[in-house]
């Protein structure tokens, strides 16, 4: 297997992944995932679509991510990750489709409008 290179983001982050055959080793800009992302809820969610599709310990994945937060980056690369999958074998489809993994999702921050403090919010309205 060549190595397969993908793209994933989430809000402003962007994560680009290579990924070959191994042993299941990660590294996120040149550090160890775990040691990158402290939170579990991130960790698990990283390793969702080799769960999903039963692939934990088979990739070697190295990360390169930038932009946004760490929540931010963990969703892209987790997106990264299961598109990878998706290349290695067109069937892992029918198991990451239903859990939610090949959908980028669209939601970012609204931008500020001139006239108002923040994005919705408007200045305090005094009658008299």
């Amino acid at each position: 297997m060549e190595r397969i290179h993908t793209i994933g983001r989430r809000k402003t982050s962007v994560a680009r992944i290579y990924m070959d055959e191994g042993t299941g080793k990660i590294t996120v800009n040149g550090r160890p995932f775990e040691e990158y992302f402290t939170i579990p809820t991130h960790q698990v969610d990283i390793l969702k679509p080799f769960a999903v599709t039963n692939t934990e310990g088979k990739y070697d994945v190295m990360v390169n991510v930038k932009g946004g937060g760490i929540t931010g980056q963990a969703g892209a690369i987790k997106l990264a990750i299961a598109r990878a999958l998706l290349k290695v074998d067109p069937e892992f489809r029918a198991l990451l489709k239903p859990e939610g993994l090949l959908t980028r999702d669209p939601r970012m921050v609204e931008r500020k409008k001139y006239g108002r403090p923040k994005a919705r919010k408007k200045f305090q309205f005094s009658k008299r």
